[in-house]
């Protein structure tokens, strides 16, 4: 019986293109889903058959550049997902540089008005600066 592997060369270059036509986009290349994107059952290319061993050496080789390619893009998806975090934990330790500053300068603020015997001022600004603004007079930090 003599098979065609002319179907299942234009399968595996659609397989190699990530453009299948009957199994889903990224999936991996091996025997069967050239068999399956070909239009054929599962395990209709056989290493027995003389007539498909240049089409499974193709197929082992682009197994091969496929996991090469995937793992490059492994490790470049970790060292991305790495500098997310890295800047994540920045920007967390910047805010609570932020928030121990205020709570510093409301303390401070408390302290002179204790000491100078007049009033303690808002963080945001007076209360008419405030009211210009559209902004409510909010309470200052509790300590």
């Amino acid at each position: 019986m003599k098979y065609d592997v002319k179907d299942y060369d234009d399968a595996l270059a659609r397989l190699i293109a990530n453009k299948p036509i009957r199994i889903a986009k990224g999936s991996k290349i091996n025997n069967d889903n050239v068999s399956l994107e070909a239009g054929r059952k599962k395990g209709s290319i056989k290493s027995s058959r003389l007539s498909f061993s240049t089409l499974i050496e193709a197929i082992d080789k682009a197994d091969k550049e496929q996991d090469a390619i995937t793992q490059k893009e492994d490790g470049e998806l970790q060292k991305l997902k790495d500098l997310v975090e890295h800047y994540r934990e920045a920007m967390e330790a910047g805010l609570a540089r932020e928030i121990s500053l205020i709570r510093e300068m409301y303390h401070v603020k408390k302290l002179n008005a204790k000491l100078t015997g007049s009033n303690i001022y808002p963080l945001r600004g007076t209360a008419k600066h405030d009211k210009e603004n559209g902004q409510s007079p909010d309470s200052c930090p509790s300590a």
